[in-house]
């Protein structure tokens, strides 16, 4: 039988291993497994091994691996042109955000490439609101966040991280934050005040655990932010675009935000694309000149992004992701004190605490990429499950299999 320790100890293996060790920032722990070719819901490895994906790129990989209609649409772009900037206008940039607003509902599209981009951009228009809209004196305006929220790595998101491990040696940190407990209504409301801009929150928290909010949490949200005259942002980079079952996170509560941010598998895991997307009147501050990026709405990334949401328009991969969810769910709950202390989750989204006297969350990662399935720990004892929304039922209960043989002790 083929052991892990053979899987990663070929030569090609070693040897690109041994390249990134030397030349690559170590700012990753990643497994030893060394991915050449991957589709749908399969990756294989420089020694011809395959594993099953059971993290999706934390979602950037929703509709799987080298999906045909996203390559399509890419190749074809490829051959007509990939960048004008924005000093030019190009017959993809509208199309791509009028597709946008209407399939989320919303007024105006502010298209950026990577997840922190657009939070970042979220926090600049929320700003320029409160001074412009609001009538916040200026430089006294605060966003409230959430305790234990992950919305990327600037200088300014860190600023307001709890995780010490991204956020320490990286001050002096930006002012104009006021951090509360996630879920907690009461907090929130004590922290609201007449200088508040914005709440900023993942509907679901996924880097702290995929952590579901209480029932009744972001509605509360949405009526104390109407009620201070604040906005609401929802950060959806990897709750939305159908990862739990529904377009937006937020949908299960219907509620809806003045911003969303997106991201992730807005670009089908072909290349960076995220967004802005809201209210007109929120959106509608920024004038030429105030905000910017040179590779935001290009034209390669608006032609896979529209081909991303005629995936998204047909509501298939909500309803896998719902069904699936339901699967994925089921069946780790029956490992509830047989290995696992905890299940949590939406869709096809789970956070997998491993119970006490178990493997730590590292082991386990390593010990699924022996079985041939790929999953990865999130703190020191949470396994992150978020499958492409493309797998088949088969191969999930392939990959829950898995987990129950590692985590039973």
């Amino acid at each position: 039988m083929t052991t892990f320790a053979d899987r990663t100890t070929g030569s090609a293996t070693e040897e690109f291993i041994g390249l990134d060790e030397r030349w690559s920032t170590h700012n990753y722990h990643p497994l030893p497994v060394v991915i050449a070719e991957a589709a749908g819901a399969w990756v294989t490895d420089v020694e011809g091994n395959s594993y099953l994906d059971f993290l999706a790129g934390y979602s950037a990989l929703n509709f799987g691996h080298r999906h045909p209609d996203l390559v399509e649409a890419a190749t074809q772009q490829l051959g007509r042109v990939t960048l004008t900037s924005r000093a030019f206008h190009h017959d993809q940039l509208g199309p791509f955000c009028r597709e946008l607003a209407e399939l989320t509902g919303t007024d105006m599209v502010l298209p950026m490439n990577s997840g922190a981009e657009a939070v970042e951009s979220a926090i600049k228009v929320a700003r320029k609101w409160a001074y412009r809209v609001k009538g916040i004196p200026e430089g006294t305006a605060e966003i409230v966040v959430a305790g234990a929220n992950f919305h990327g790595r600037t200088t300014t998101i860190v600023s307001f991280s709890t995780d010490e491990a991204a956020r320490a040696d990286y001050g002096p940190y930006t002012p104009g934050f006021v951090t509360v407990k996630y879920g907690d209504a009461e907090a929130l409301a004590a922290a609201i005040t007449d200088r508040t801009a914005a709440v900023l929150l993942e509907p679901i928290q996924g880097e702290a655990g995929v952590i579901v909010p209480p029932d009744g949490y972001l509605a509360e949200a949405r009526r104390l932010c109407d009620q201070a005259g604040a906005l609401l942002i929802a950060d959806e980079i990897q709750s939305g675009l159908a990862r739990t079952g529904t377009l937006f996170a937020l949908d299960h509560e219907r509620v809806r935000a003045d911003l969303y941010t997106l991201g992730k598998a807005l670009g089908g895991g072909i290349v960076p694309v995220s967004a802005v997307v809201g209210s007109g009147e929120v959106l509608g501050v920024l004038r030429p000149g105030e905000h910017g990026s040179t590779f935001g709405g290009n034209p390669l990334a608006c032609a896979v992004g529209r081909a991303v949401l005629r995936l998204l328009s047909t509501g298939e991969f909500q309803q896998r992701s719902a069904s699936l969810g339901e699967q994925l769910r089921g069946r780790l709950s029956e490992l509830v004190g047989n290995g696992l202390a905890e299940v949590r989750g939406r869709g096809l989204w789970a956070g997998v605490d491993i119970a006490p006297g178990g493997p730590t969350g590292r082991q386990a990662s390593q010990a699924l990429a022996e079985r041939g399935v790929l999953c990865k720990e999130t703190h020191d004892n949470t396994l992150r499950v978020a499958p492409p929304l493309v797998i088949s039922e088969q191969d999930l209960d392939r990959g829950i299999d898995a987990i129950a043989e590692v985590v039973r002790h």
